[in-house]
């Protein structure tokens, strides 16, 4: 049997406050639903973002959220502009131009979120 539902991320926040105002400002979310148990992100109709009180630790070192933008210079451009800093790689597959990779047809960049959560944003990969 598949699963067909809708997918709910999580992500450790030590305050939620300053997460709200992260995601608010520089991904252009609004919480849905604001309650002790953490903040939901309404992503599209299939997706939804949880961002939960935590000890204060990221989750690993690993890309913890992938959200596609439809222009990512506008929006790599934009977030620049509200002081998010991405990330830069020089490793072999994976080097970054102005805080972009290029991977075949895929194109991402990465940055942290105001609680160390390693995210990246990406155009729509190719069906």
């Amino acid at each position: 049997m598949a699963v067909t539902g809708r997918v709910l991320g999580t992500l450790p926040a030590s305050d939620l406050a300053r997460a709200k105002d992260f995601y608010t400002q520089n991904l252009g979310l609004k919480p849905v639903s604001e309650t002790e148990e953490g903040l939901i992100y309404e992503c599209n109709e299939n997706t939804k973002i949880l961002l939960f009180p935590s000890s204060g630790r990221a989750s690993g070192d690993h890309t913890q959220a992938v959200f596609e933008v439809d222009d990512l210079d506008a929006q790599v451009a934009d977030m620049k502009g509200h002081g998010v800093v991405f990330e830069e790689y020089d490793l072999p597959g994976m080097k970054t131009e102005n805080g972009i990779v290029t991977s075949g047809p895929i194109r991402s960049a990465f940055f942290k979120d105001s609680e160390g959560n390693l995210i990246a944003i990406s155009e729509p990969m190719p069906m």
